[in-house]
């Protein structure tokens, strides 16, 4: 969250730089006139620069900015990355392959990160190198990842993440 800007009866500064609502340089004149003159428009006088001498401040109704900037802050805070999840199988045939490694380039063309997972079932597990061996040989499938983290081993098989 930000910090509160202060408004109208909180400006402590004697004269201000004043901006109306439409942007126009109205000049230097004191904490006083700025306020009677907001208040003739029913806004609010808002100190937004106040570290410069003289700090400047702009005629605008408040609480619409504040809500704006709000509404800015979660609308920047939901470009999330989502993350999609691939499975493979042990005895997963070469058109299947073919098939996921063609959904897992369209997931990393939108921008997704994209964990690959390799299970194993029962007595596969017996033969985890081999399933290493082919997570490795389906990643050579992939055509445009640039970040790979390691291969990790899981309780269920192997798994990846990869991104664009």
């Amino acid at each position: 969250m930000q910090k509160q800007l202060n408004a109208n009866n909180r400006i402590r500064a004697v004269q201000l730089q004043v901006i109306d609502e439409g942007g126009n340089q109205l000049g230097v004149m004191p904490t006083q006139e700025a306020l009677k003159l907001a208040r003739e428009r029913n806004l609010d006088l808002v100190e937004v620069s106040p570290q410069i001498q003289p700090p400047i401040a702009k005629i605008m109704d408040y609480g619409k900015y504040m809500y704006r900037k709000e509404k800015q802050e979660k609308k920047s805070k939901q470009k999330v990355q989502e993350r999609k999840t691939v499975r493979v199988g042990f005895k997963t045939g070469v058109h299947d392959l073919d098939f996921k490694a063609k959904q897992i380039n369209e997931f990393l063309n939108d921008g997704h990160i994209v964990k690959v997972e390799l299970t194993l079932r029962g007595r596969e597990k017996a033969l985890a190198h081999m399933g290493r061996q082919k997570l490795e040989q389906f990643m050579t499938k992939l055509s445009n990842f640039s970040v790979q983290e390691s291969i990790k081993r899981s309780p269920f098989g192997w798994t990846i993440i990869i991104r664009k």
